[in-house]
């Protein structure tokens, strides 16, 4: 008790003042009360009832204003002070006048120090009850600078505390915001070296990489300065959205670069550097900047996602649009000034790699382009055989992200008791913590006097705290998950599940469930419902992956009923709310006023004593007035019974429902979701009225999945539209087009060897595609235009178009590639999220720039060629036409 009021009386309100803290949730130990039992034989004697008493206590506990008056020029302020301010006050309240004497509290009630009803607690390291508080983050607070103040303000704390009493943080959210952040902070950093390093290595020249490289810090700095002004704070997405845009947003200054290299390279005397820079600034200002706009446009279907998905990833999608439009701001502007200072003297000799690469890709083009029939023909294969292999990948809506803290959630029996659950959790404790990888367990069970979190006696969150990684036994978190089932199964009549407190919080405030994929039975009849709820765990139980199936328990608890007797009760003019005012004041207890104490609100509980509340008979003898001033037993009024009943009753959309929970392990949610859908619908039959529906991280996928589904086919046809007002031609946009189902292959055949899930993110890699594949069509087929408007022919301008072009191409692939490859090889907190984005990523670029350069120039030569041959037939059918009107055919007649 004395803990509990250091906890809410000295901690909590110095907490509630850090920036960010929306609230203490204070739970276990005892919230010190006055308690006052009324004697129901003394009361009788003196004809007054508990009602008399609640109305006593509330009338002599207020304090009044009486405005003011002015004495000698000073005003003066009046009040009335009548406020309780410790427990003797309370017992000399008068209740009522008998004979002019008056009947104190004292005289029918005992006043004394005791505690509120309780409705939960703490247990910690198996050694008994603690006293706990959780501080809650405001709605859009930085939770890493509330934590910051949180941690400040608990070390001021310390100092004052009593001397033996100590705080202990069990749960720190800000170690998962460290080391998610800290790791993609450090896969950021990596990418910006491998890409500075590529760059010298293409570029053979240090001051062509260093003026290409410079569009790194200056994006970088723009984009904090931007995120900053909007809002948006440096985490685990955004962070993460930079490191994976960090090889394109080299793109842009990529192809700016190296058109100025390769002009300032074979330059003559007579033409200035500035005029060679703005010459070849002008001549792929066009397509870096239409590029930019594609990669921006395809964002869309991120940035509009909703939900969980849409929290976690619009984030990401916003900054990588900010940043790759600083970085064409830059591009545009800074970098073609850099190359004036910078650039003055670049040899003519190509590169090593240049000359390599030249040399192996030269002849590979010559051939594609003598056998377009073939090649087309394995681009349709390989897009059949991706097609097959998409289906084979397994679905989930999020990888699971390690937070680094376990919690374990307990079910036991309904109608256990508080003080035997937390005798249970103690014993849980002790054998959990023989498993040399936990140090600490900290259990709450039910919920706080403000019910501010609901949950039953019978269930319990426990919190581990264990030794570094580094240092376990086991070699992962699933294999720890097995050495604690062990122990748990030897606990009977304890269900139990395994989850983490950032995703048991989201998923129950999404979907109302903790676990992985919820089964949601809706019917009228709760024995129904828990029969044939019964029957879906053991079906469940038995299929491959499935683990920690929960089901809520319905039935099992013991009711004492308190039943009207309206016939009775109409003879002496007793009604309803007399009697349950009754119940819930002296058998429940009632909370009628309280006493302040300096700063601290010490509550006065009204109740009647132990031994008159304790038993149905106890209950039936207490005796409730009438108007006419008589006394009635309860037990004359009612009919109380002992029932069995339900333990809960859960409703959704107007339907009474049970719900299984059920945790997914070692295949993907989608599927495993199917084969229950499959197996319930062919072994169990509903009966009419009775239906199922399937939630958890099943039911967000879906919701995602669709939202993809509507968005994604109206991003492509966006692109398009602009592709056509770029280059004026639907052939030569639907030309670029195709380079987005190349694309795919990479990205599913990724996804197929690593064993990945097509999750959110892993779509969002294949939408990142679109605008990264298309990119580099634009970028070819502008040149390929430049050339032909120069008076090449077409299969002339292919050929030279896409050697001149295969260094800026090769330089943007490979710079997407290895700015991803230190998220791949990645294993922090965080990385889960971010992997299959990569993974997608890298594989599609990979397939995508392969076959751009080969498939890409034949599907333009063709499309081209058949357009001039159209176009030229249909100048000789104009001409034929023009020749026969002016020389008309003679007329023979009979």
């Amino acid at each position: 008790r004395e803990l509990r009021e250091i906890l809410d009386w000295q901690i909590r309100p110095r907490l509630l003042s850090v920036e960010g803290v929306a609230d203490v949730n204070s739970l276990g130990g005892e919230v010190k009360s006055f308690q006052v039992i009324p004697n129901p034989e003394k009361l009788l004697s003196y004809g007054l009832s508990i009602n008399d008493i609640t109305e006593a206590i509330q009338k002599n506990n207020d304090n009044a204003g009486g405005d003011r008056f002015t004495q000698n020029d000073e005003v003066i302020l009046i009040r009335s002070v009548g406020q309780l301010k410790k427990m003797e006050d309370i017992n000399d309240i008068t209740v009522a006048t008998r004979n002019n004497e008056p009947i104190l509290l004292k005289s029918v009630a005992e006043v004394s120090e005791g505690a509120l009803v309780r409705f939960g607690g703490v247990t910690r390291n198996g050694h008994g009850e603690g006293v706990q508080g959780v501080v809650l983050n405001r709605r859009g607070a930085n939770g890493r600078a509330t934590v910051a103040g949180v941690k400040k303000a608990l070390e001021e704390i310390k100092k004052s505390l009593p001397e033996g009493v100590t705080i202990k943080p069990f749960y720190d959210r800000s170690n998962l915001i460290d080391a998610a952040v800290s790791n993609v902070e450090l896969s950021l950093i990596a990418a910006v070296i491998l890409v500075l390093v590529v760059l010298f290595i293409f570029l053979g020249n240090i001051r062509s990489a260093l003026t290409t490289g410079m569009i790194l810090p200056l994006t970088v700095f723009a984009t904090f300065a931007v995120m900053k002004k909007i809002g948006i704070t440096a985490n685990l997405m955004s962070l993460g959205g930079l490191a994976i845009a960090i090889g394109i947003l080299v793109d842009s200054a990529v192809v700016m670069v190296e058109n100025i290299h390769s002009q300032v390279a074979i330059k003559d005397k007579n033409t200035t550097i500035l005029h060679l820079v703005f010459r070849s600034a002008t001549e792929v200002a066009v397509p870096i900047i239409i590029g930019v706009i594609i990669i921006v446009v395809s964002l869309i279907p991120i940035a509009t996602l909703t939900g969980l998905e849409g929290k976690l990833f619009a984030p990401l999608a916003i900054t990588v649009a900010i940043a790759v439009l600083c970085s064409l701001v830059f591009s545009l502007t800074v970098i073609p000034v850099l190359a004036t200072l910078l650039m003055t003297k670049i040899s003519n000799k190509e590169s090593r790699l240049q000359a390599i690469g030249i040399a192996l890709y030269r002849p590979a083009i010559r051939f594609a382009l003598a056998r377009k029939k073939t090649m087309f023909t394995l681009a349709g294969a390989a897009l059949v055989l991706t097609g097959v292999v998409f289906f084979f990948i397994g679905r989930e809506f999020l990888p699971y992200l390690d937070e680094g803290t376990i919690v374990v959630q307990t079910e036991k029996l309904p109608t256990i008791s508080l003080e035997k659950s937390m005798e249970g959790d103690t014993a849980i404790q002790k054998a959990l913590m023989k498993l040399p990888e936990i140090t600490g367990m900290v259990s709450r069970v039910g919920s706080d006097e403000l019910r501010l979190d609901p949950m039953g006696f019978n269930e319990t969150d426990a919190f581990l705290i264990t030794k570094p990684r580094s240092q376990w036994d086991a070699k992962s978190v699933p294999e720890l998950h097995e050495k604690m089932r062990k122990v748990l199964d030897d606990f009977p009549g304890v269900d139990y599940g395994f989850t983490q407190p950032i995703d048991m919080r989201v998923s129950e405030m999404l979907t109302g469930v903790r676990a992985a994929v919820a089964l949601k039975l809706y019917g009228d009849d709760l024995e129904k419902l828990d029969s044939i709820g019964s029957k879906i765990v053991s079906l469940v139980s038995g299929i491959n992956g499935s683990v920690d199936v929960l089901k809520s328990k319905l039935t099992g608890q013991r009711y004492l009923n308190i039943e009207m007797r309206y016939d009775v009760m109409k003879r002496v003019g007793i009604s309803a709310i007399d009697i349950n005012s009754l119940v819930s004041t002296a058998i429940g207890g009632e909370v009628v006023s309280d006493v302040a104490s300096g700063n601290r609100r010490i509550p006065i509980l009204v109740r009647y004593p132990k031994e008159s509340r304790d038993s149905a008979m106890a209950m039936g003898n207490i005796l409730v007035d009438a108007p006419s001033g008589s006394k009635i037993r309860l037990s004359e009024l009612t009919n109380i019974t002992e029932v069995d009943g339900p333990v809960q009753i859960k409703r959704e959309n107007g339907k009474r429902q049970v719900v299984i929970q059920v945790n997914v392990n070692g295949r993907d949610v989608v599927g495993f979701v199917d084969e229950i859908r499959q197996k319930v619908d062919s072994k169990i039959k509903l009966p009419p009225g009775y239906f199922i529906t399937y939630g958890g991280q099943f039911e967000n996928q879906q919701r995602a999945a669709s939202h993809l589904a509507l968005v994604i086919p109206l991003t492509i046809f966006v692109i398009l539209l602009i592709l056509f007002l770029t280059f004026q031609s639907l052939r030569q946009a639907l030309v670029i087009l195709f380079n987005i189902p190349l694309a795919m292959i990479g990205g599913v055949f990724a996804l197929f060897f690593t064993g990945l899930y097509l999750s959110v993110p892993a779509s969002l890699g294949f939408i990142a595609l679109l605008g990264i594949a298309v990119e580099n069509g634009v970028v070819m087929l502008s040149f390929f235009n430049q050339l032909r408007e120069r008076g090449m022919s077409i299969e002339s301008a292919v050929i030279e178009g896409s050697e001149k072009r295969l260094r800026p191409i090769l330089m943007t692939s490979l710079l997407t590639i290895l700015g991803l490859v230190p998220l791949l090889i990645s294993t922090g907190p965080g990385s889960e999220i971010q992997k299959p984005l990569a993974v997608v990523v890298v594989g599609g670029v990979f397939t995508s720039t392969a076959l751009t350069l080969i498939l890409l120039p034949i599907f333009y030569a063709w499309v081209e060629t058949w357009a001039e041959n159209r176009a030229a037939a249909q100048r000789q059918l104009r001409m034929e036409k023009k020749a026969a009107s002016l020389n008309p055919a003679p007329v023979t007649g009979e």
